[in-house]
């Protein structure tokens, strides 16, 4: 008689099975439709091949390809058909690595003669035939030594060498459609078919092997893949629409900032671009400051002792800059606030009293990414940070958690977010503190956000190297996604740098630190912000506001005495006086997206009236001026006032 085993289905309901039983079989004997629709499983919450036997007790789900968990075996499933195009194709081309990533997939290849755009539709055209021949899955398990013999015998030097790397007693997968394979952890579909037709090769970049600029230059070819033809539409109309909202071109456009090869991954910024980042501070000051927040600086500079006492030179100190001075000593640029915040703590005794503290600072940080990495304002080596520490007990942890989440999500819905999830992070692989501190930190965390009643996705191993953390992702206005906000718990870094401070019974206590940045960097919300708006900013944040523009030269007069009178309202106000048709003076100012222009001419100097045109509006309003300027005071009132 077999041994059998529960399985337990995602409604609670069990079922007596025979031991050994794989995900197919399983589907069959619920109905031959679900057999017949159904991709992969998931086994005690990790998806795996649908084939796979089952020796014991465990939760299983079903997954058919429209499941929204299965996008990603669609992607990975389409990597391996685009490596196994590219080898039938151009043979000689050494495949590498090519996982799936968000929104699609790619690979590295080594060939002598690097892909271009042109070699894609080629490509693609392949891909379609192997989907149609139907080749199913199937993994195998190969010793290291059969592996190696094979690849070497195919000149695959790449893949030699991450097999070489791998530990001697690791078990090596292999998986196979047709007559291709590769070295792969898995897992798969059911069969080449089950990709369907919604993908597209996308772009050729290069890389080095391994992420290293000392090894070779490989070509990466880029692709995207989609359960349905219409949502790959979607996907390129959404990437058709950022391109058009591209900050780097609208920043120039409305002559914002720009970048430059001497100071790679840092901001030059413009008056107009000035102005808005500055807005943006004290927006976010004011916010604070109703918060109870207490603004401080900290030192850009500090001596490397200071940050192996941290734990930063430790996990972090590939990513920062540094220097060493006439004395031998060696001093790195901040890439944190944080030890600088614990050191503020620390001066004077604290007690339970002042508890929770509550320090605020607009730092700049450095830290060295990767050339190829830098992307406008929104990944640099040098931006500034709207941090900020909040000392507290750990009886305390609940509440103040609360306040930050229901402070975080009400400065998104002022920008017009109003979209946002949560994540969850947990501990990372590569982090400081044992694990009873992590535990107690992750408990504490998680009963936040019980409290605070807000839904939120776990993304495992992604916490701060001293503590877990809440990740707050914004949905812009065409459907993208940015992690912005986080909120770390951290039982760690006080106890490094000495923070103590007096409990109710007189001895000496160690604060929790709770980390937390609304918009993160400033530089990168900046441009969020601009791709959001399309450059059309709130008139509250737009740098230049108005723009009063002559019709004709000889109420150059009345323009300056309209601006006069919209600058003592406390209004941001150019004016243009060119000799130039007024049309053309529109177009331009509206150009560069000046969110009202005010033409005016004799009748309007005569009714002391303004003709008012709006941005992204072609008709224009004549408005008394005196009515109109009280209007647009308080139009122009940050959310906060």
């Amino acid at each position: 008689m077999s041994e059998k085993i529960i399985i337990t289905f995602p409604d609670g309901n069990k079922k007596e099975v025979n031991k050994g039983i794989n995900g197919l079989e399983l589907a069959s004997q619920i109905s031959k439709s679900l057999a017949k629709e159904s991709v992969a499983i998931k086994l005690n919450n990790e998806i795996k091949d649908i084939i796979l036997p089952i020796n014991s007790d465990a939760s299983v789900a079903i997954l058919k390809r429209d499941n929204e968990e299965t996008l990603e075996l669609i992607r990975h499933d389409c990597a391996h058909v685009m490596a196994e195009a590219v080898q039938e194709l151009y043979p000689g081309t050494q495949v590498t690595i090519g996982p799936a990533i968000e929104n699609g997939f790619y690979y590295d290849f080594a060939r002598n003669e690097p892909f271009t755009l042109s070699d894609l539709p080629k490509i693609e055209k392949k891909m379609h035939e192997i989907i149609q021949r139907n080749e199913s899955f199937i993994r195998e398990v190969w010793s290291k030594d059969k592996v190696i013999k094979y690849f070497k015998d195919k000149g695959e030097n790449y893949k030699v060498e991450l097999i070489n790397d791998l530990p001697a007693n690791e078990e090596i997968s292999i998986y196979k459609q047709g007559n291709w394979l590769d070295l792969c952890r898995g897992p798969h579909m059911v069969s080449t078919k089950h990709i369907g037709k919604a993908f597209k090769l996308m772009k050729v970049a290069g890389a080095y092997w391994r992420g290293d600029s000392s090894n070779a230059m490989l070509t990466r070819i880029y692709g995207t893949a989609w359960a349905t033809e219409k949502e790959l539409e979607q996907h390129l109309s959404q990437i058709e629409e950022a391109e058009k909202r591209d900050h780097r071109k609208l920043g120039k456009e409305m002559d914002l900032f720009h970048f430059q090869e001497e100071a790679p991954g840092a901001v030059f910024w413009h008056p107009k671009g000035w102005t808005l980042f500055q807005s943006l501070i004290n927006y976010m000051r004011s916010r604070q400051d109703k918060a109870g927040y207490v603004e401080t600086n900290t030192p850009d500079m500090m001596d490397k002792s200071l940050w192996e006492t941290s734990g930063h030179w430790d996990k972090f100190s590939d990513m920062m800059f540094r220097t060493e001075a006439k004395d031998d000593k060696i001093y790195a640029i901040k890439p944190m606030n944080c030890p600088g915040a614990v050191e503020i703590f620390k001066q004077g005794l604290k007690s339970y009293r002042d508890l929770p503290f509550l320090l605020s600072e607009f730092g700049k940080v450095h830290r060295y990414e990767p050339s190829g990495a830098l992307h406008g304002l929104m990944r640099v080596r040098a931006f500034t940070q709207d941090d900020a520490h909040i000392f507290c007990t750990e009886d305390q942890i609940t509440e103040e958690s609360k306040t930050v989440c229901d402070l975080i999500l009400s400065i998104y819905k002022d920008f017009g977010f109003e979209n946002v999830k949560i994540k969850f992070s947990d501990r990372p692989e590569k982090r400081v503190g044992d694990d009873a501190v992590w535990d107690k930190a992750e408990a504490a965390l998680k009963d936040a956000m019980k409290a605070t009643k807000l839904n939120y996705t776990f993304n495992p191993g992604e916490g701060a190297f001293y503590g877990p953390k809440l990740e707050f992702v914004l949905r812009d206005a065409i459907g993208r996604d940015w992690q912005c906000g986080t909120l770390q718990v951290d039982l760690n870094l006080p106890e490094r740098l000495g923070a103590t401070y007096v409990a109710e019974d007189g001895q000496k206590k160690i604060p929790v630190m709770l980390h937390r940045a609304l918009f993160g960097s400033l530089e990168r919300f900046t441009g969020i912000l601009i791709e959001h708006y399309s450059g059309h900013l709130p008139l509250w944040l737009s740098p230049k506001q108005i723009v009063v523009a002559t019709i004709t030269s000889d109420t150059n007069d009345y323009a300056k005495e309209v601006r006069k009178k919209l600058l003592y309202a406390g209004l941001r106000v150019d004016i243009d006086l060119r000799n130039e048709k007024i049309g053309y003076k529109i177009r331009e100012h509206s150009n560069t997206k000046i969110p009202i222009i005010l033409a005016v001419g004799k009748k309007e100097e005569e009714n002391k009236t303004v003709s008012v045109r709006r941005l992204g509006n072609n008709n224009t309003k004549n408005v008394l001026l005196e009515d109109f300027t009280k209007d647009l005071q308080k139009e122009s009132l940050p959310p906060i006032q």
